[in-house]
């Protein structure tokens, strides 16, 4: 086998150990940004309780999307535990919020 087609076949084996669905190469996301001042809407009932928006990472732009927070009814008997990003020795992964027995 020549050279050139060695190191593309040793890349091509690099890529397929270390890739995701469609040959992506999956990588941690770097810390996110901090929140932006959130002004909350009017609250439509007091029955309504407030969801903080949050970043979401986008592993195809390399990128974070802000999502705004909203309000909702919750379920009966429950209070919301927003989402949170944490550090880890792989990189930031996100842990998602959870409605729970409050």
């Amino acid at each position: 086998m020549p050279h050139r087609y060695r190191i593309l076949a040793v890349a091509a084996l690099l890529l397929t150990a270390c890739a995701g669905p469609r040959g992506v190469v999956l990588a941690p996301p770097p810390q996110p940004p901090a929140a932006p001042a959130e002004a909350m809407t009017p609250q439509p009932s007091p029955s309504y309780v407030w969801i903080p928006g949050g970043y979401v990472w986008q592993p195809t732009t390399r990128a974070y999307v802000w999502v705004p927070g909203h309000w909702t009814v919750p379920p009966a008997g429950q209070m919301w535990v927003p989402g949170h990003w944490e550090s880890t020795a792989d990189g930031h992964v996100w842990v998602d919020g959870r409605w729970k027995q409050g």
